[in-house]
């Protein structure tokens, strides 16, 4: 029971910590990359459609995307579409492909990003946090029922704690990758 309740803590865990990437992935940097197009819907034949499902995405340079339509009549839609997403791009078409180029970030800009990015792990934190509790209190019950004694429960507290800790050393790691990725100039 106690190796079960730490098997779904480490799986939690590992789940925060992945949408914790995925929400730092969306951030813009002063670099192209393709995840800042994920909110990008493109209407095609009446419906709105992921723009990589339209389109091949490429990173041609450290400040340029490129957009290839398989149906070239998309572009302006492809166009429009990166507009009213409000990512910060401007689209630039030549009817054969649409290039984003990624402008780079002001000193204001970049510390507004930085901010975002901490209150984004305190949050992943509070997650992590909340996992354990929850973890606790399960051993705690276990405790409770008579299926773990007094010292099993104690090393599992103790385990859950350590865990937790290096969950959220993680995070922390992975946020400071990202802020000194956004001050780079």
């Amino acid at each position: 029971m106690l190796e079960d309740a730490l098997k779904d803590l480490k799986e939690n865990q590992a789940k925060a910590i992945e949408a914790f990437k995925k929400e730092l992935s969306r951030v813009r940097t002063g670099r192209a990359n393709l995840a800042v197009l994920e909110p990008v819907r493109v209407t095609y034949y009446g419906s709105k459609v992921p723009l990589n499902q339209v389109a091949s995405l490429a990173v041609q340079d450290a400040r340029l995307i490129v957009v290839k339509p398989w149906d070239r009549s998309l572009i302006p839609e492809i166009e429009k579409a990166v507009n009213m997403a409000e990512i910060g791009l401007t689209p630039q078409s030549d009817g054969e492909v649409v290039r984003l180029p990624v402008p780079a970030l002001t000193e204001e800009r970049r510390k507004e990003l930085v901010k975002s990015t901490r209150k984004m792990a305190e949050d992943a934190r509070v997650r992590l946090r909340n996992i354990r509790r929850e973890s606790n209190e399960f051993i705690k019950e276990l405790k409770d029922a008579s299926e773990i004694s007094e010292d099993d429960m104690k090393r599992g507290l103790d385990r859950v704690q350590k865990e937790t800790d290096e969950a959220i050393k993680s995070v922390d790691a992975i946020q400071a990758a990202k802020e000194k990725e956004i001050l780079e100039v």
